[in-house]
């Protein structure tokens, strides 16, 4: 593991999930889910999100769609709060899910409009 990739990826993580989030994840890690966590920090946050070619708020959008298209609602609801941290608008996650409808399927698009919806009133609570 390459620390520097490592603490790049924390750093990022935090910014975009939120610090309670990632240290929550963190401080639960045990030796069987520790390696997923490392894996995930370094790999996923460090060197995927590290890279300078795309923006944090372009990757959001990515995610967004294809996280909406695997059906993975929890991962949706998390990268939803990171959207919008990251400058993305609650129109633009509209119309990314819209897109997800079309390419990914109605009952995925629905799903994730629940999700997304419910993200979303959990951040407006937050901000109150």
């Amino acid at each position: 593991m390459s620390q520097e990739i490592y603490d790049r990826g924390l750093e990022i993580r935090k910014s975009v999930l939120g610090a309670e989030y990632v240290e929550n994840a963190l401080k639960n890690k045990d030796d069987f889910t520790g390696p997923l966590q490392d894996l995930v920090t370094e790999y996923c946050w460090g060197w995927a999100w590290g890279r300078k070619e795309l923006s944090k708020r372009d990757r959001s959008l990515i995610n967004l769609a294809m996280i909406s298209i695997l059906n993975r609602q929890h991962e949706l609801r998390v990268h939803v709060k990171g959207a919008i941290r990251n400058g993305v608008t609650k129109e633009e996650i509209r119309e990314v899910l819209l897109q997800v409808g079309i390419y990914g399927g109605i009952p995925c698009a629905v799903d994730s409009f629940r999700t997304a919806k419910d993200a979303l009133a959990e951040l407006d609570k937050e901000k109150a």
